[in-house]
């Protein structure tokens, strides 16, 4: 499981190839986000292994991260950790996304009801990262933290999120994914159109096992006001949430997702009058 790194070139799209584009930035945004959550700290040698660059472009690299405070250093093995500091990037965008507390025990009651796990996300790059999630106190085997990646292009919720997209936002992503995996795209964007074809009709995204052979799910969209795309999904293992039960539970996500939009626009009609 887990999921692929972004790169800065797959998150860049067409800017990357921009004459103002820094690569320099990029490649620091890359080695921070080598690091993954089970590392124990990494050295200069794999952080260049993970990242591609030169050794020596690492080391000014992590210098610089250091000295501004996103790295720490163990001086005795010489290896790198992230620090907390890091926290400080996200922590506004978080703030700004107060959707989450109203969906919440929304998501909560879904979990709980179908005795899996609901996530929300949003795109990075080529993954999608959770943001708010919801599960039953039994699923503990898949990591649903909040800041995990999926991968968008063979997930229930990046399918969903690709569902939500206009056409022309839809065709540019699939100009990178199709970059990104290369000789494998054509059978994943194969599974892709089957997904849309199947949202077009049911209203949600299916991936039984495409993610992880043990692992079924379904994915609704949510398109915020301010042009946000927003995707849920909601699922668990196999042996608890089979392939034939996904239907139902689709219908159960895209009425908690309505239900949710609602909610927001009373909010936010309720906002624009002062209240």
């Amino acid at each position: 499981m887990g999921f692929r790194k972004n790169t800065s070139l797959a998150m860049a799209g067409k800017g990357a190839t921009d004459r103002q584009f820094v690569r320099a930035l990029a490649r620091g945004f890359d080695v921070l986000k080598a690091f993954e959550a089970d590392d124990r700290g990494l050295s200069n040698a794999e952080l260049a292994a993970r990242t591609g660059f030169p050794k020596p472009t690492v080391s000014r690299l992590t210098f610089t991260l250091m000295s501004l405070g996103y790295l720490s250093l163990d001086e005795t093995t010489g290896r790198y950790a992230l620090h907390p500091h890091v926290l400080s990037l996200g922590f506004p965008v978080l703030r700004q996304l107060s959707i989450r507390d109203v969906a919440r025990p929304l998501m909560e009651d879904l979990a709980n009801g179908c005795g899996g796990a609901v996530a929300m996300a949003v795109r990075d790059g080529v993954n999608m990262i959770v943001i708010e999630r919801a599960r039953h106190p039994t699923m503990t085997r898949v990591p649903l933290d909040i800041g995990i990646g999926r991968e968008l292009a063979i997930t229930a919720v990046g399918r969903a999120y690709l569902a939500g997209l206009s056409v022309l936002e839809r065709t540019d992503l699939q100009t990178n994914l199709e970059a990104y995996y290369g000789l494998r795209w054509p059978a994943i964007n194969a599974q892709i159109k089957s997904t849309l074809n199947h949202f077009k009709h049911h209203g949600f995204t299916i991936s039984a096992g495409d993610w992880d052979p043990d692992y079924n799910a379904v994915g609704v969209p949510l398109r915020l006001r301010d042009g946000t795309c927003l995707a849920f999904n909601c699922g668990g293992s196999s042996n608890l949430i089979d392939a034939d039960t996904l239907p139902a539970l689709g219908i159960k996500l895209v009425t908690m997702v309505e239900n949710l939009a609602l909610t927001q626009d009373l909010n936010l009609h309720e906002e624009s009058r002062g209240t």
